[in-house]
């Protein structure tokens, strides 16, 4: 059947793994015939070897597990390799009257008395050439013998049919015939050979039949032949699948039109078949899902690894006894985990078994107890589904309730599900549990961390944690430790005594029925002098579990090293050194470990191996180069225990495997996860590092796949492990940008309401619009508890207790006190207050450590809890229809002092809740309270009003402070209370106490571009740090007055939250899930480079990029100049007046500044002395924008609706400007929003509606042009004035013709990120077109056929793009001057795809030239790009598109 498994092996299984990757599985194929020569295939140990592969095919499958390709040949019956001694004595009996058939028989078999009982083994002759005369004699002289032992009734049917079956037999018996699982996952393909009983003596027939060693028919192999093929039709039709060939005497031959139409139908049937046992098992397994299925097969899973490991378990009785005692102890109060620990292979696993098995007897009949054995499973591999696996079982053992399912799709989440099970069972106060998680050194989360924050710090009574954990270099013991602190957790788990180690070596024999002479014991024993390592006892005793009695072992190795180097001197004695080397090499130089099928593969494309491999016989295929999979197989089954197995990424082995392509989805749906495990490893390793980063690192479908498959966190230890050894600060970029964009993955799609740190544990404590609470380890930037209990919005976090307990207050009229460290909550408090209440609510919280009291404000109600116990102290409740606006506790006065909407000011004793005192608020009138803030260390409060009003509170009256202009929006101290700040408008005043309460700090206010929203001091009160509506944070120096130190930009969202600990400040933003952390320190440091400080965009550039200007920041009245090399201000411009845009005219050295007045002041770059001003044709005319021509001798000004045009001539000393030679209205009700002017007098402008106009001043004419969807953002002016290009807010592109007055190409992109465009330039030779966008990124397009050319994200909106001789300079709104060179990919080697970094940017191109041709021809068609997600036909090399300097 040669022709059938090579077509099979090259057609069918390629299509097969296809269809089984797009499910999540894989697909191997073990043809342990293949590839081998056929004395190899006949022997009897590669017929154990087959049944053995063939049972591990039917275990491990979910689909096809047994193919049988089944012709005219019974094929060859090997000889028994073993023979029992009741079975051998029947034989022996029959050949005593032949002396010389009993003399062969006993020749080639030995006793071997180490069997239990007793066996006969087959001796080798030691070759490999094909089977003489003696090995059939000794198979006749046996099957003789066996036929009249079972005529006399000595044996079995089943010994006699032993020495009759065939291989092909053996193998479908197992697989089919007897198999339990029956025809599930079974195929027989039978081929029949038409006419073949006419034509069986002829010499091509022969080839096809059985034939004894004469050359002569076998015809009682045909007749078993015959029985077999009518056994498969009568108990199992189903799977049979007959094939009818036409007689031919040449065999299967492809080259024969019938004979391969027959291969191309057994290829199809084989995939069709193969694809309906994979789907309907998954249908099956689907449903099982439903019904926990899977979990019972995990439990059993463990269930059936901890019965093996106990069968051999000896000693540790006291050890045993004193867990025990700790566990009864335990068993009635809250403690902690309790930790095994020792080095590798010292027992621990088998212990905690022990532990598992003993329980009921510890701790009660009804003790429930959960086991894992780490690493040994799917679900037991990495943190989450442990979690999940152990929620389920504990609920289903208690009879609770399932976890519901959104739930179950956070770690952080389920981690506090499973406390509060912990907790549930607890107060049942009835069965307890025992939770037994072996080896976590064996989870992926826990390798290399800081500490485990999943981790059950404390268990409640009734329930017990036991860990285990290996100590030494690679153990997770360190780990262990910094979470679970103390010291009484450890008990240390020693090696075995002498005579326990000999006790199980013992009962290791007994289990696999062997024994040993006293020769060997005491050679085994002298091998081993006092070793009592469980490991080194394994290796020990799987090398002498394979002698037999005759045999004379050498002494074994003494250590554990010296073991391994015997054992390798054996498996290259028996394989040959090159393939030992080159296997274990590989699987020890991968990153995680190697599956079968990857192995083989690896092994097919070495060919160094296959050189060996066949070097004395031609390959079965010219086409098909495959590894043997029966040489592995038999190296595998030597190495035994020493080959470690674990499951590894949902990896099912099905049985049957291909070298195919390795995409980075199989699916939709189904990821790779081993090429996105593995490929980072190997290419780092193998100094790949370019190839690593342009197809890994830097490749947006790799980012994207890894992180949407196995998370931030798998996707940042790939950073984390490469960033060292790559040197490439495009991805330090990326992984820093990846790691800021943690918080919002981790709480994506919460707004953060609240937020408090816990310096002492370097903790920060994030509350969110659905009622989470969030506690991130600042250290590992993570989250290490996600707590949840709220059904509203958390709207006050408090720490306290030096950090390790919390206090929330929520919406749902609840507060919450939590242990940071453990995650568990200690108590919840409901106030009373109704979930629907509509009455105006405010919510304050305070702690007083000193006196045990916690005060909650929640609407008209004030309560005073006790910190200890939760008890209520007092409530007080207020007038509803005159709430209060803000609370304060003085605890130095012991009162509480409140501020109501009317202002009535009301006193109340701290401590009893008793009423001392009213009084209204006599500084103000007719004015609303807004925010408030205490001041300890006076005993008052500072009050914000409607009206801008700042009012000093106190006990015994009130004060007015300052009459700020606008409302106050929120008021905020110092740590020390020495200074105040008010927020009002887009404005911040600074105040410094005194000893009447505050005065003004200094002159200036500090001022932001939008509403401010919140502020925090700095640590020694030298800073302040703003947050405004705009998302900008701006960092003020107030040891030198109010000096802007740095803008940094929030998540996006207005900065309602800034809460600093330490040098550290949070910002957050009640309409984001982003948070962001800032150090401090930083903003104080000199710069390498300082970026200029606008925000505004309105930018301009002189000298090729050496100096900047920009409205200065709090006055922008005045213009700053930038030195852009020296990073600081030169000199700034009075310009009286607010300045709405800038222009600068490079050659004539020339700024213009536009301001709100309509005045255009025009000031020489090269003098200080003589500036021009421009008035406006309108009074108080406010000016929209400018524009020159590209030889700076036309400057076009725009308002509203009326636009100038001047003259620029030349002149001493500096260019003269003529009044408007042209002006023009636009007679719109529209406004223009930019515009541009050629030399000849024609101007292009855009509408805030979308329209567009070209305007020909020389002849009165206008054109109108067809209008843009949106508001018109940008117009440019190619550099020989025929073309021009329009952006809008809809991020669409119009290249125009502007003599013919029509559009050219229309360039549409548009992103899942992308608001519109920003600005645009045409290249100095108008080559390419350059553009802005508002997602921070810059596209090039061609000019000459629109093909996207380029696209880079460089983090920042661009405020302008001026060109260059070989690309172009663009100032940021981050402050920084982008300088790049571009190059056209169609200079380079190869074109490449713009787009492979963007995974969900389309773009489109409209090309009037072809579209004026389809029309022509009746087709109208798009010139249309395909998505950069579905376009994969080119390939990703970004560096190939653009050089980027």
């Amino acid at each position: 059947m040669d022709a059938e498994r090579e077509a099979l092996q090259s057609a069918a299984c390629p299509q097969v793994q296809t269809f089984c990757q797009k499910h999540g599985l894989t697909f191997e194929v073990v043809d342990l015939r293949w590839g081998i020569q056929n004395t190899e295939a006949t022997d009897h140990m590669t017929t154990e070897i087959c049944l053995e592969e063939l049972d591990r095919c039917r275990k491990t499958s979910i689909g096809p597990a047994f193919v049988a390709l089944v012709g005219d040949q019974y094929g060859p019956c090997p000889v028994p390799s073993v023979i029992e001694e009741k079975e051998w004595e029947a034989l022996r009996a029959q050949l005593t009257t032949r002396p010389r058939d009993l003399e062969l028989v006993a020749r080639r078999f030995r006793r071997d008395e180490n069997s239990v009982p007793p066996t006969y083994v087959l001796q080798a002759t030691g070759g490999r050439e094909a089977p003489g005369p003696e090995e059939a004699t000794l198979t006749s002289v046996l099957r003789s013998g066996a036929q009249e032992a079972w005529r006399r009734g000595l044996i079995s049917q089943e010994q006699w049919h032993r020495h009759h079956r065939s291989v092909i037999e053996w193998e479908i018996e197992r697989g089919l015939l007897g198999s339990v699982a029956g025809e599930q996952g079974a195929t027989v393909f039978l081929r029949e050979i038409q006419d073949l009983n006419k034509h069986i003596l002829e010499d091509g027939a022969l080839k096809m039949v059985d034939r004894l060693a004469d050359g002569c028919l076998d015809t009682d192999a045909q007749n078993l032949l015959r029985d077999l093929k009518g056994r498969i039709t009568d108990t199992h039709p189903g799977v049979l699948k007959t094939h009818r060939l036409p007689w031919s005497r040449d065999l299967v031959n492809p080259k024969n039109k019938a004979h391969a139409r027959y291969l191309r139908e057994l290829g199809e049937q084989f995939v069709a078949r193969a694809d309906h046992q994979v789907l309907k098992h998954l249908r099956e397994l689907e449903l099982a899902r439903q019904d926990l299925a899977w979990l019972y097969q995990e439990i059993r899973h463990h269930l059936w690894q901890s019965a093996e490991a106990t069968g051999t378990f000896c000693g540790r009785r006291e050890l045993l006894a004193q867990l025990g005692q700790r566990l009864r102890r335990d068993d009635s109060q809250p403690h902690g985990p309790v930790v095994l620990f020792g080095p590798p292979g010292v027992g621990k696993s088998a212990l905690m078994c022990k532990l598992a098995e003993q329980m009921p007897g510890l701790l009660g009949h009804k003790t429930v107890t959960v086991l894992r054995l780490l690493g040994t499973s799917q679900m037991s591999s990495d943190a989450c589904s442990l979690l999940k696996s152990l929620c389920f079982q504990v609920c289903l053992a208690f009879g609770l309730p399932p976890p519901p399912p959104q739930v179950l799709e956070a770690q952080a989440r389920v981690a506090q599900l499973l406390r509060g099970l912990l907790h549930t069972v607890s107060r049942r106060n009835f069965e307890s549990l025992v939770l037994l998680l072996d080896s976590v050194d064996d989870l992926d989360s826990v390798r290399g961390s800081r500490r485990i924050p999943w981790l059950p710090l404390r268990c409640p009574p009734k329930v017990h944690l036991i860990l285990s954990a290996c100590s030494g270099q690679r153990g997770a013991l360190d780990t262990v430790r910094r979470t679970v602190a103390d010291p009484e957790a450890y008990w240390e788990v020693r090696p075995l005594s002498g005579n326990q180690g000999q006790e199980m070596i013992q009962l290791l024999l007994v289990a696999a029925r062997r024994t040993l002479s006293p020769t060997q014991r005491d050679l085994l024993w002298a091998s081993l002098p006092d070793c009592g390592h469980p490991g080194r006892l394994r290796l020990a005793f799987e090398e002498a579990r394979k002698w037999a009695s005759f045999t004379v072992p050498v002494p074994l190795a003494s250590t554990a090293e010296e073991a391994t180097h015997q054992l390798c001197a054996r498996l290259e004695q028996t394989h040959g050194q090159l393939l030992v080397a080159h296997v274990l090499g590989y699987i020890v130089s991968s990153r995680h470990g190697l599956s079968e099928a990857e192995l083989k593969d690896v092994l097919s494309l070495d060919d160094e191996v296959l050189q060996v491999v066949y070097r004395d016989w031609t390959p079965p295929s010219k086409e098909l180069l495959r590894f043997p999979p029966l040489l592995w197989v038999r190296l595998r089954r030597d190495l035994g225990h020493c080959l470690a197995r674990r499951p590894a990424d949902g990896l099912t082995l099905l049985g049957i495997a291909h070298v195919a392509p390795q995409p980075l989805w199989f699916s939709d749906t189904v990821a790779n996860q081993r090429k996105l495990k593995e490929l980072p490893h190997h290419l780092l390793h193998s100094g790949r590092l370019e190839e690593l980063k342009q197809e890994v690192l830097g490749s947006m479908s790799w980012i994207c796949c890894r992180g949407i498959s196995g998370g931030i966190e798998s996707l940042l230890d790939d950073f984390d492990m490469c960033v060292p050894h790559v040197d490439s600060p495009e991805v330090g970029l990326v992984r820093e940008a990846l790691q800021l964009c943690r918080p919002a993955l981790e709480l994506r799609g919460l707004g953060i309401t609240a937020m408090a740190w816990s310096l002492e544990e370097k903790l920060l404590v994030v509350g969110t619009q659905d009622g989470l609470v969030a506690v991130w380890d600042m250290e590992e930037q993570q989250v290490v508890h996600i707590l949840t209990g709220h059904t509203g919005e958390v709207r006050c976090v408090k720490v306290f207790a030096e950090g390790i307990l919390a206090i929330s207050a929520s919406k749902d009229h609840t507060l919450r006190v939590w242990n940071l460290l453990s995650g568990q909550e200690k108590f919840s408090i409901w106030d009373g207050g109704s979930k629907n209440s509509t009455e105006p609510q405010i919510w304050n919280l305070h702690v007083d450590e000193t006196n045990k009291i916690m005060y909650s404000t929640s609407g008209s109600k004030i309560h005073a809890w006790s910190l200890e116990t939760a008890e209520l102290v007092f409530r007080i409740l207020g007038d509803g229809a005159d709430p209060w606006v803000s609370t304060a506790v003085l605890p130095s006065q012991t009162r509480l002092l409140t501020v109501s909407r009317g202002g009535e000011v009301t006193l109340w004793n701290s401590a009893t809740g008793s009423l001392q005192g009213k009084h209204r608020l006599s500084s103000i009138k007719e004015e609303a309270p807004t925010c408030a803030v205490s001041v300890q260390t006076q005993g008052k409060v500072v009050t914000g009003f409607s009206d801008g009003s700042v009012s000093l509170v106190s006990p015994g009256g009130d004060r007015l402070l300052e009459k700020l202009p606008e409302a106050v929006g929120f008021l905020v101290v110092s740590e020390d209370e020495s200074l105040l700040a008010a927020g009002f408008g887009r404005s911040v005043r600074i105040f410094l106490a005194d000893s009447q309460g505050f005065h003004r700090f200094m002159t200036n206010d500090l001022e932001h571009e939008d509403v401010v929203e919140t502020a925090v001091f700095g640590a020694e009160n030298n800073l302040i740090v703003t947050g405004s509506r705009d998302a900008l944070i701006q960092v003020w120096s107030l040891s030198e007055q109010g000096t802007l130190l740095d803008v940094l930009e929030g998540v996006g969202a207005p900065a309602s939250l800034l809460v600093r600990g330490g040098a550290l400040v949070a910002s957050a933003s009640q309409q984001s899930s982003s948070f962001k952390v800032w150090d401090l320190t930083c903003t104080q440091r000199p710069r390498a480079l300082a970026p200029f400080l606008d925000r505004t965009g309105l930018t301009a550039v002189s000298h090729n990029g050496s100096y900047i200007y920009f409205p200065k920041i709090g006055d922008k009245n005045k213009v700053t100049i930038w030195d852009v090399a020296e990073g600081e201000e030169q000199d700034s411009l009075d310009t009286s007046n607010e300045v709405k845009c800038l222009e600068v005219a490079e050659q004539a050295q020339l700024l213009f500044a536009g301001l709100v007045s309509g005045i255009v002041l025009v000031f020489p770059l090269n003098s200080r002395q003589d500036v021009m001003c421009i008035p406006p044709p309108e009074a108080r005319k406010a000016i929209n924008c400018m524009s020159l021509s590209k030889n700076e001798d036309r400057l076009a000004i725009a308002y509203d609706n009326i636009v100038l045009v001047l003259d620029i001539s030349p002149g001493d000393p500096c260019p003269v400007i003529d009044g408007p030679t042209y002006t023009f209205y636009t007679q719109l009700p529209e406004t223009i929003a930019c515009v541009a002017v050629l030399t000849d007098y024609r101007v292009v402008y855009g509408m805030t509606n979308g329209d567009l106009f070209l305007y020909e001043c020389a002849n009165s004419k206008v054109f109108p042009l067809e209008a843009h969807r949106s508001q018109v953002t940008c117009v440019e002016v190619s550099h020989q004035e025929q073309l021009a290009v329009s952006g809008s807010e809809e991020a669409l592109l119009c290249l125009w013709e502007l003599e013919a007055c029509k559009w050219k190409f229309k360039m549409s992109y548009t992103s899942s990120f992308c608001r519109g465009v920003q600005c645009a330039c045409f290249s100095k030779d108008d080559k390419f077109v350059y553009v802005g966008l508002k997602d921070r990124s810059i596209i090039v397009w061609s000019v000459l056929d629109g093909t996207l050319l380029a696209v880079q994200f460089v983090h920042a909106v661009v405020n302008r793009i001026i060109p260059t001789s070989n690309g172009f300079i663009a100032p940021t709104r981050h402050g920084y001057l982008i300088r790049e060179r571009f190059h056209c990919p169609s200079l380079r080697a190869s074109q490449e795809d713009p787009l492979k970094n963007f995974k969900k940017a389309v773009w489109m191109v409209k090309s009037r030239q072809r579209e004026e041709l389809a029309a022509a021809a009746e087709t109208p068609q798009d010139l249309t790009s395909q998505s950069a997600q579905g376009n994969k036909s080119r390939s990703n090399k970004h560096s190939q598109v653009c050089l980027l300097v």
